[in-house]
């Protein structure tokens, strides 16, 4: 294995490339870049050039490889410094667009020299620039999962920000019916505004979605955002008691640090009609996933009618024989448009009769998460198998429904 930049195998490379190819030091250590990490390329390519002591030093303008490239690194570190400058962040990394004919005369130069030693022209780019502006922003680079990435376009100096995902984990509730968790597009225009709509785009004026992420795109400065639910409930269910679990993502952040406190109780009091939030914390990307894929058991209360008066002994002897029981529920028929047709078997841990009154009975039912609650009542003409109004012979249907908790978290 070699281990200095005096080995007779590196001498003899490096004799063959300059007796070919102009090179500057850079571009000259650069080939045999993984020798004595030490030092730069630069370094590499003036000890080699020393212990040849043959060739003359290759000005970086007059490079037959990078054209003077490498001598712009100080200038492309103040332009991404500019670039980053009205942006809140923690780490950062560097990336560069590279002029097609660089790379090109990179690669004959590799298959000439060979490429066991060297490394990319982009890499050293990216990590000189990286170093410059770690002293000078004071900040860290991070290539596992940087806050902001900068990307150089060197023919044409100009800046690409990458920039990552602000992730607000928080539970809501919902004390509204017919308020959407998510924008309800239009069908008819797509969100592009019609006469259908009154030309606002959306079938709903409010959403969930909307009341939140409104006051967190404004103190950011964000350009967008994507709202990730535990779930759903149906646009005419109240969420109530601990919440619903969510993350909030906001694109392209300007702000980041934020008083999630203080949001909190802004949006609180502005929405206490609608909802009210809890729990409001930062999150992560990772997150999203654990909430998609988690199956929290939930609590609902529903006020339930029959088409005659329910009958008290038949619904005591229904819900105990429900009670940690599975059922059967094929697609429901009002979301098979969306969802696929397959039998879902489904646990319901606990049914208790809270009140009874005629045709109207009040009841509180703990089951799986992904259960269908509306057609466990109603049976969906046999699609639940069992149902309540199959058990009492009595057709019922839920007038009211409220999920009173998401256990589980």
């Amino acid at each position: 294995m070699i281990k200095n930049l005096r080995d007779k195998k590196v001498l003899d490379i490096a004799d063959k490339i300059l007796l070919n190819y102009k090179l500057c030091d850079h571009c000259l250590g650069r080939v045999f870049a993984k020798i004595d990490n030490k030092l730069t390329n630069n370094e590499r390519g003036e000890t080699i050039r020393k212990n040849l002591k043959k060739y003359n030093k290759i000005e970086v303008k007059n490079c037959w490889l990078c054209s003077g490239l490498l001598g712009e690194i100080n200038h492309f570190a103040n332009l991404i410094s500019k670039s980053l400058k009205k942006y809140d962040y923690k780490t950062f990394l560097i990336g560069s667009k590279i002029d097609e004919e660089i790379l090109e005369k990179e690669q004959n130069l590799l298959r000439f020299a060979g490429e066991e030693f060297s490394e990319p022209i982009k890499t050293e780019i990216n990590r000189e620039i990286g170093k410059i502006l770690e002293k000078k922003l004071k900040k860290e680079v991070n290539f596992e999962n940087p806050t902001i990435m900068g990307v150089i376009d060197t023919s044409y100096d100009s800046v690409y920000l990458q920039i990552s995902s602000l992730y607000i984990y928080g539970r809501y509730n919902k004390f509204k019916r017919d308020l959407p968790q998510t924008r309800w597009f239009c069908k008819f225009c797509k969100g592009k505004g019609c006469k259908k709509c009154h030309y606002t785009g959306k079938v709903y004026d409010k959403s969930i979605e909307e009341l939140i992420s409104i006051k967190f795109l404004k103190k950011t400065n964000g350009q967008d955002e994507s709202f990730h639910g535990c779930g759903r409930e149906d646009i005419d269910v109240r969420m109530l008691g601990n919440g619903r679990p969510f993350v909030l993502e906001i694109k392209n952040p300007v702000k980041r640090t934020l008083n999630l406190s203080k949001l909190e109780n802004e949006i609180n009091s502005e929405y206490k009609e609608y909802i009210k939030l809890n729990n409001l914390r930062y999150s992560n990307k990772e997150e999203i996933s654990r909430l998609k894929d988690s199956e929290f058991k939930k609590i609902y209360k529903l006020v339930i009618h029959g088409e005659k008066a329910i009958n008290n002994e038949k619904l005591k002897k229904a819900v105990l024989s429900l009670q940690g029981k599975k059922i059967g529920q094929l697609t429901p028929s009002r979301v098979a448009h969306r969802r696929a047709n397959m039998v879902r078997e489904k646990y319901i841990y606990k049914c208790k009769i809270e009140h009874l009154d005629g045709k109207m009975a009040i009841l509180t039912i703990e089951a799986e998460s992904g259960t269908y609650i509306k057609e466990l009542i109603s049976g969906d003409d046999g699609r639940t198998k069992p149902s309540i109004s199959e058990l009492i012979g009595n057709p019922c249907k839920v007038t009211e429904l409220d999920v009173m908790e998401i256990k589980g978290e």
